[in-house]
């Protein structure tokens, strides 16, 4: 019989899906699930994807289908009779009541009553908030305190008469996670499969199907788990709304907590001074903020404390230094293209205004770009085996005991343009990545240079990413952006980028039209800007009109005094065409949204010029520097960071005041190079510099 292509290409792909499902329960016996029962099961019931994963994994891990049918079908009856579903509490309650006891599986929270000095729990679904439960209990789980678990709980009932007390108490208490990990049996189960094959394991036990899925994909869902394996890993992911950003931390590990986006406080996040309890970053592996654009903190040293944290994993509060490894994780939403908001601001927008703070962004490791990661559709969710989600947490937890940060020592050395927080990052990165895909250390041989080639050239992509946002916020400190690494064995030196470096583009190649001049300089806000004027030249009377000034007084008057220069210089600019048989209309377009220029005049003068005469400007010509009303020039603030987001911008030429020849020194010999540079010692010989006029 004859196969088509396509047909041959299903054949191939069922064997590959086959051999795999085969190897995992060979390898793995008892600690994998198919996945589409857990989404068969969940329909239904709003629990997270590891409490069901805990239910099927008792009944069915197993390749056997009637294994499987049978444990399903007890599965779907323990949900029956012990899920409380928030419409039937009332009628668990009163089971609880007749029977004097019942088995219940729900989220409970443990708070301390003082004035009753006792411990009481509060049954998300059922609505019980006062059922007595033991110290005991509490001490053995202290996480009921903070946050609330998903837990099997034996609910007892007992009532008399004048009783002041709820009638309500936990007996039994048993949290949805597994006793114990046997790291050795995965070491010894992960030398069966191939890389690729183990991270289609790892991709698969989060529910996704990796066939679906771009290569480059699933290294972004790979990175999603580095926040379980490493410590005090600090990452955010921005992008569209329905890519699954904040599925994995809610969803497939009982040491993860997502809070959702609102106000917080430093006593539930780190310390509570009063109790004197550790707050959420001591209780869970990972605290992930869902929605950052409505992150806020009561305490208004709450960003400051943060802050201190992501850097060094301790914190002060009051006379205590307290010590976490809690990873933090920052997800939300980017509501505009990525390719207006790298030319036009930073890829860190959704965070609120008092989190825009470079100190506080420079300490993330890595930055996952989640418009890199398609909308969820059915297909995505795999059908297939793998891990039960708790065996998966388990695993992520006894990794962070371990490092993998030196392992590039071996093969690799950093470019110069690392600094200390950006080794930090990069090692991190290329640890936790290692402890996913080579949690047996890589066997006998070690690890491979290539294997550790991959994950370092990763790393580096997702901390660049972070560095090229700083250095739109932060200006010059932060630079040094081209990241690299050298091959030991060769010598050869490596640089990475990332596709959303810079305003690229913003200055188009060509001649542009006359009147339209590019200048960059720096705002009110203190961060140089390019900004684009745009000049209209018609038949009139020497009218001046004006727009896109940012209703600033201050700009309007720049303007007018260049206008002012301009008449007053016409002749010396061209002789047959006169200022007053023609009017202007100048538009200033600030491209990258940075605020109101402080120096404009002599930009300004140089469109006017230019749309008198016809000509425009040289291609990619940046005009930098201002004069005054007498047209004394004044040198450019801030040059080096001018210069280097001139070049981000697409800009070649630049024409440059002698004022500021004194302060070429400050500028890196490698930048200063990439521009095609002219000074000018007066404003008319910087238009005639401008336009390239003999």
């Amino acid at each position: 019989m004859d196969f088509d292509s396509s047909s041959a290409t299903h054949v191939t792909d069922a064997l590959q899906d086959a051999d795999l499902d085969t190897l995992l329960n060979t390898h793995f016996a008892g600690r994998v699930v198919r996945k589409d029962l857990t989404q068969r099961v969940k329909e239904g019931a709003n629990v997270p994807v590891y409490v069901l994963e805990y239910l099927l994994g008792m009944y069915c891990a197993s390749d056997d289908a009637e294994v499987i049918a049978t444990g399903l079908e007890n599965v779907k009856a323990i949900l029956t009779d012990n899920y409380v579903r928030p419409d039937e509490a009332e009628k668990v309650k009163s089971i609880v009541r007749e029977r004097g006891s019942f088995k219940v599986i729900d989220r409970v929270t443990v708070r301390l009553n003082e004035k009753k000095d006792r411990y009481e729990a509060a049954f998300s679904n059922l609505g019980i908030k006062d059922a007595e439960i033991s110290a005991g209990i509490v001490k053995e789980h202290e996480k009921l305190l903070v946050g609330g678990i998903w837990v099997i709980a034996t609910l007892s009932y007992f009532h008399e008469e004048g009783q002041t007390s709820s009638p309500f108490g936990v007996s039994l208490l048993k949290p949805i996670q597994m006793p114990h990990m046997n790291m050795d049996e995965l070491f010894e189960g992960r030398r069966g499969f191939t890389n690729v094959q183990w991270r289609e394991v790892l991709i698969r036990s989060i529910g996704m199907e990796p066939a679906e899925l771009d290569e480059s994909v699933q290294w972004h869902l790979l990175a999603r788990m580095i926040p379980f394996v490493e410590n005090n890993y600090n990452v955010c992911e921005l992008g569209p709304r329905g890519t699954g950003k904040s599925h994995i931390y809610k969803e497939c590990s009982p040491n993860s907590i997502l809070v959702s986006g609102g106000q917080t406080t430093v006593a539930n996040l780190f310390y509570n001074m009063s109790s004197r309890r550790i707050g959420l970053v001591g209780m869970w592996d990972l605290v992930a903020f869902d929605e950052v654009a409505g992150i806020s903190f009561k305490d208004k040293d709450g960003v400051q404390i943060m802050k201190d944290y992501m850097a060094s994993g301790s914190f002060a509060r009051g006379r205590e230094q307290m010590e976490a490894s809690a990873s933090m994780v920052f997800v939300g939403n980017i509501n505009q293209s990525v390719e207006s908001l790298v030319k036009t601001s930073h890829l860190l927008t959704p965070f609120p205004d008092a989190m825009i703070d470079a100190a506080f962004f420079d300490r993330f490791h890595a930055y996952i770009p989640g418009w890199e990661i398609p909308k969820m559709r059915p297909s995505f969710f795999t059908q297939r085996y793998g891990f039960i989600v708790d065996y998966l947490a388990e695993f992520f937890r006894e990794m962070r005991k371990r490092s993998f940060a030196d392992a590039i020592d071996r093969y690799f050395s950093l470019g110069d343009n690392l600094n200390q927080r950006d080794v930090i990052a990069v090692r991190k990165t290329v640890s936790g990545l290692l402890k996913l895909m080579f949690p047996h250390g890589g066997g006998s041989q070690g690890l491979m240079k290539d294997d550790v080639r991959d994950c370092l050239e990763y790393a580096m992509q997702v901390r660049r990413r972070v560095k090229e946002q700083l250095k739109k916020i932060g200006g010059m400190e932060f630079y040094d952006v081209h990241f690299s690494y050298i091959d030991k064995e060769t010598l050869e030196e490596h640089f990475v980028s990332v596709k959303e470096q810079g305003g690229g583009g913003l200055i188009p190649e060509g001649q542009g039209k006359p009147g339209v001049v590019h200048t960059i300089g720096l705002s009110d806000k203190g961060m140089p800007g390019v900004y684009r004027i745009e000049m209209q030249v018609t038949a009139g009377s020497g009218k001046l009109a004006m727009s896109g000034l940012w209703n600033s007084t201050a700009a309007k008057e720049q303007v007018k005094m260049a206008f002012d220069y301009f008449k007053a210089n016409a002749s010396r600019i061209s002789g047959a065409r006169k200022v007053l048989e023609h009017d202007f209309h100048l538009h200033v377009v600030d491209l990258q949204n940075s605020g109101v220029l402080r120096d404009l005049s002599l930009a300004s003068l140089v469109a006017f010029s230019s749309g008198l005469v016809g000509k425009p400007t040289q291609s990619q010509m940046v005009v930098l520097g201002d004069m005054s009303l007498g047209g004394s020039l004044k040198p450019v603030e801030s040059l080096a960071e001018c210069l280097q987001v001139a070049f981000d911008a697409g800009g070649k030429r630049v024409t440059l005041p002698m004022s500021s020849a004194m302060d070429i020194p400050t500028i890196p010999g490698e930048l200063f190079t990439k521009f095609q540079t002219s000074f000018y010692a007066e404003p008319i010989d910087a238009v005639v510099k401008a336009l390239g006029v003999d």
